[in-house]
């Protein structure tokens, strides 16, 4: 190969193409419409809210993705056939902060609910529990909200942790089973902390 022929060959297009610098923008959207909710509440010291996570995925991933759904690596898959190019994560403190931040978010009309699975009522079988919400925002760009409590939060980052470890090894359904009773008793306490909350607010003068 020639050093003429050398030149011409270009690093791989970004799937997202020309529109990574508006998916950012969308992105910083919605972390800044939580981080206005957060502020309100401060001022009355009950932020609903214990952190915000935001991405736009990576391009490894998303083509990984793509390879295993059987997708072209494209945008219009990227974009269109996948719903998670964008994703924001909201830990919230209580239950109650969850379906709060729910109705906030989908009360804006730039925002259009897509999907909206509830594994908090209905949790997955190995005890998984969140709120995922599909969104189109501006008519234009999806996004993955994903709504959880500190308990569901670090239940999923242990459980991940675990997943992915090649050298776990033993008694695999065991290790399910304490995942899934650890994960109800979690979502015991969120139970009970959501009532202790509203038993002391009921008691503070209005």
């Amino acid at each position: 190969m020639n050093e003429k022929m050398e030149s011409r060959i270009l690093p791989e297009e970004s799937i997202y193409g020309a529109d990574l610098p508006e998916m950012e923008r969308i992105l910083h959207v919605l972390e800044s419409r939580v981080e206005a909710l957060r502020e309100k509440y401060r001022d009355n010291d009950s932020d609903p809210v214990e952190h915000c996570l935001g991405r736009i995925k990576s391009e490894q991933s998303i083509r990984e993705k793509c390879r295993l759904r059987g997708l072209p690596e494209t945008k219009a898959s990227a974009l269109q056939e996948l719903h998670d190019a964008i994703g924001l994560r909201v830990v919230c403190a209580f239950l109650n902060d969850v379906y709060m931040m729910r109705d906030y978010i989908l009360g804006f009309d730039d925002i259009e609910l897509i999907q909206e699975k509830d594994y908090i009522k209905r949790a997955k079988p190995n005890g998984y529990r969140s709120l995922h919400l599909i969104v189109r925002v501006e008519g234009r760009y999806l996004a993955e909200i994903q709504l959880r409590t500190i308990s569901m939060d670090t239940w999923a980052a242990l459980e991940h942790h675990m997943k992915y470890k090649k050298q776990v090894s033993g008694n695999t359904e065991l290790l399910v089973e304490e995942l899934k009773r650890c994960a109800d008793e979690l979502a015991s306490t969120d139970l009970s902390m959501q009532t202790l909350r509203d038993m002391i607010r009921a008691e503070q003068p209005l």
